[in-house]
């Protein structure tokens, strides 16, 4: 594998929704080789074009129901694209990409549990906190490794 693309997304004033924006956080001061980081609060269309310029990308985000500490799953381009102007799934990202620019991207989605998103504060809770540090133990030796 060659380069990777990081994306960590998430509403870091609403507690562990900050999940994705911390864990790009950490995996940027890593400094990791051939590994490029983003963080917004949200997917937007135009992540489709930096997508497209890499050979695998990450999108890393809090979640509600997803197994503990976190799951990493690969997806597929989502052909049938649908989106508001608020929002855009990984798998449309991912579709657009290889729609518009002919890309040919691997993705993967890591999907740390949170527990805590219905109030607002920049705070992760204690048992987010304790995932967010799994999942960069195993990311960060996925990345060094480049292997997905």
């Amino acid at each position: 594998m060659g380069n990777v693309l990081l994306i960590g997304f998430g509403n870091p004033g609403r507690l562990d929704d900050g999940l994705g924006p911390a864990l790009a956080d950490a995996i940027e001061k890593l400094n990791v080789d051939g590994v490029d980081v983003d963080s917004n609060y949200q997917l937007t269309v135009e992540d489709a074009s930096e997508v497209s310029n890499h050979d695998v990308v990450i999108f890393a985000d809090a979640s509600v129901n997803c197994g503990e500490p976190f799951t990493f799953t690969q997806i597929q381009p989502k052909v049938d694209i649908s989106f508001t102007t608020h929002s855009i799934d990984p798998e449309s990202v991912l579709g657009l990409a290889y729609q518009l620019f002919s890309a040919k991207t691997k993705g993967y989605v890591l999907a740390i549990r949170g527990y805590e998103f219905n109030e607002f504060g920049e705070k992760l809770s204690g048992q987010a906190q304790n995932n967010l540090l799994d999942a960069i133990t195993f990311i960060e030796k996925a990345l060094r490794k480049k292997e997905f």
